[in-house]
């Protein structure tokens, strides 16, 4: 009975007052993991505090300066990562044909969308690839525009004097 409420506003608002980075976990695209095989169904996976570029993650930071993305892409080579804007997105793709690996045959594809903020310009964005295999997008955030001076002139009022 007390918990209702505190349930009801969880669920209407999760993300209220998040603040920081985006992360997306669980982004391996493909790897197998032998914890993965031996778990309960019902187990939650222990999330661990390694690097992005070591999990497989994705991280977002919108700061008042700058948008960046960082995403994991060591899976592919760079000849294989496709980005670009669209509208008002920022799409990743990223695949590779079927190819031998230590457990047999894999071929992995993701894609991959982020919404611009508003005040980035979708011509502004780069990207570069590091040698661990982290795929960072930014773009710098637009200047404010600041206001026109406009002189406001003062008229005077006539009194009965």
């Amino acid at each position: 009975m007390a918990l209702t409420p505190f349930l009801r506003g969880f669920w209407e608002h999760p993300w209220e007052g998040q603040n920081g980075p985006s992360r997306l976990y669980d982004q391996h695209f493909g790897n197998i993991v032998a914890d993965d095989l031996f778990r309960h169904p019902f187990a939650m996976r222990q999330y661990d505090q390694r690097l992005p570029q070591q999990t497989g993650k994705s991280e977002v930071v919108n700061t008042d300066s700058e948008f960046r993305v960082n995403v994991d892409v060591q899976q592919f080579k760079p000849e294989e990562i496709n980005v670009k804007t669209k509208d008002n997105r920022l799409v990743v793709n990223a695949r590779h044909e079927e190819r031998p690996d230590e457990h047999g045959f894999i071929m992995r594809e993701f894609t991959r969308q982020y919404v611009l903020p508003k005040d980035v310009d979708p011509n502004q964005v780069t990207s570069s690839l590091s040698k661990e295999g982290v795929l960072t997008l930014k773009a710098p955030k637009k200047a404010l525009e600041a206001p026109d001076e406009r002189k406001i002139p003062i008229t005077h009022e006539k009194g009965d004097a």
